[in-house]
């Protein structure tokens, strides 16, 4: 038995047959009681079978891409395409989400996010956040704080003393949250039932749910979620039969639990008609994961020698095959009288440089100006301080709460359309800079930190793949070659490793610096493998604790 099984009786584990084997950590008492790990192993029992074989339809899925196949829409679903129907109604606190925030779960994020002016706070889980046992229980603990109105938090002083204090506003003055779980794909290896690892999914949700529904239901406030990573309306439908599950047992009206659902793969955007049916029950609307959007592009299309992308700078939302996703999105959201959400500003406020601060909010401000001339109803930023400018473009361009009246029937996206690669070139910067955005990003990861500002971007863990991913195909497609004639092969890899400590300059200024080399390690067995990983996050994980 683990030091931790020490805080419950020996009957609550024979009971439940939850094991856990993470490490005691403050808050876990709280957290992980005998009532919550019986309600976890219910969810287990019941949905770890279903949720294997989704996993094994994305190797199959997979497997064909990787034969030349290629994504399309389903001929199977063609009538539920065509048929009139809506999702339920939308609850009023999700009528007006022009502006969200997203962050980890730390308690100074959870409290700036929470006060910060923004509609909707995303407490996440997932790509913002390293899945270390002491950062899951801390964040869980932190958002039942925040949601009973209790959680407050005081920065570390100088000579012992406290530093600045911070508290929530009045629960009337702050943002609505939602909570991101990670996504199918991982598992929670601090948690055994019946000796086998249960969903992180699952964790996440469902211990937020258990603790909090009450709460938030009574406010009118949910529990509101999103949902990361799904790649067809299977994966939506595992995800609507857990949330009826969960509404049961906790006594919760049908459709309590409200969710959105994020287009980041590319199987999943031909299948957006067919998620919104498998949710829509409780559905409020998709979001545009742009990052992960293409993360997913490369992943599919891996083996796919003729689409290739350019360096990560060049594949912009204003590429043919990204701006027909997210105009199919608008259009198949409003029809269906949903929201869709636009992507992320992944800008932060670069002090010191008044010229190159400009530049940045300028390329933020293009981008919402895009966003709500297309017909989004809300955009994502990474920073509190870029609320006001999206507000405000927002607010200039949409006067009503959303804009689902925007149908845009002039839109038609083909296959063709959503599948044909951008133009554009590798440069030496653009190779070494995914090189060392890849090794900072893992470094910080596995020392606890998912969220990182590297060059006045906050980059999370859909970012560090597009550089890992972009790194594989460069290197294991033949005949490739930088703009200025340098063929792309490890040789290339090995002096962007050497290179790289000039890039990083003074390392003790650098988040996870302990683990730099241990993240070139990795990176370095990652591209050299003939098989792609399928995330970056699952031989990490393994290290993590």
């Amino acid at each position: 038995m683990s030091a931790v099984m020490t805080q419950w009786p020996q009957e609550a584990h024979t009971q439940t047959g939850a094991q856990i084997t993470g490490q005691a950590v403050d808050g876990q008492g709280q957290v992980l009681t005998p009532a919550a790990l019986e309600f976890l192993a219910g969810l287990h029992r019941r949905f770890e079978p279903v949720r294997q074989a989704r996993l094994a339809d994305r190797r199959q899925r997979q497997a064909f891409f990787d034969a030349g196949g290629l994504p399309d829409f389903r001929p199977d679903t063609a009538a539920l395409r065509a048929g009139d129907w809506k999702v339920a109604p939308l609850p009023p606190a999700l009528l007006d989400r022009r502006v969200e925030i997203t962050g980890p779960v730390d308690p100074k994020m959870v409290i700036n996010a929470l006060n910060s002016g923004a509609k909707v706070y995303m407490a996440d889980f997932e790509d913002s956040t390293s899945p270390t046992w002491a950062n899951l229980i801390a964040g869980q603990r932190t958002l039942q704080q925040a949601v009973a109105g209790t959680l407050e938090w005081t920065a570390p002083g100088s000579d012992g003393a406290p530093g600045k204090h911070y508290a929530l506003k009045p629960f009337a003055q702050q943002a609505v949250l939602m909570v991101r779980p990670r996504g199918w794909h991982l598992d929670e290896k601090h948690v055994l039932i019946d000796g086998a690892p249960m969903s992180g999914s699952l964790f996440d949700l469902g211990l937020f749910a258990f603790h909090n529904s009450d709460v938030l239901a009574a406010k009118d406030r949910g529990p509101y979620f999103y949902l990361p990573k799904l790649q067809s309306m299977e994966e939506a439908q595992l995800w609507n039969d857990v949330l009826d599950h969960i509404e049961r047992e906790l006594g919760l009206a049908a459709g309590q639990l409200k969710v959105t659902v994020l287009i980041e793969t590319l199987p999943a955007v031909f299948e957006m008609d067919e998620i919104l049916h498998a949710l829509r029950t409780r559905i409020a609307g998709l979001n545009c994961g742009r990052w992960d959007y293409v993360f997913s592009y490369i992943k599919t299309f891996r083996r796919h020698r003729d689409k290739v992308l350019p360096e990560r700078g060049q594949v912009t939302m204003t590429q043919p095959f990204l701006r027909s996703y997210c105009e199919l999105l608008i259009q198949t959201c409003h029809k269906r009288g949903a929201h869709a959400m636009g992507g992320m500003a992944a800008q932060i406020p670069i002090s010191g440089d008044d010229v190159a601060n400009e530049a940045a909010l300028a390329k933020v401000r293009a981008d919402k100006l895009r966003e709500v001339t297309a017909g989004h109803d809300g955009t994502w930023v990474a920073h509190p301080a870029l609320i006001p400018l999206a507000q405000q473009i927002f607010d200039e361009r949409m006067p009503t709460p959303n804009q689902r009246h925007v149908l845009r029937e002039d839109v038609w996206a083909t296959r063709d359309d959503l599948i044909r690669p951008s133009l554009g070139t590798i440069t030496r910067a653009g190779f070494e800079g995914n090189v060392e955005v890849c090794v900072r990003y893992l470094a910080a990861w596995l020392d606890g930190n998912g969220c990182v500002p590297i060059h006045w971007l906050m980059e999370d863990a859909a970012t560090a793949e597009i550089a890992r991913t972009q790194l594989w195909q460069w290197l294991h497609s033949e005949g490739l070659h930088l703009d200025d004639g340098t063929p792309v092969d490890f040789a290339l890899l090995e002096r962007a490793f050497i290179n790289l400590p000039a890039r990083l300059g003074d390392r003790t200024r650098i988040p996870g610096a302990s683990r730099i080399n241990e993240a070139i390690g990795v990176l370095d067995r990652l591209t050299h493998s003939d098989t792609l990983e399928e995330f970056l996050t699952l031989p990490g994980y393994a290290r993590l604790d």
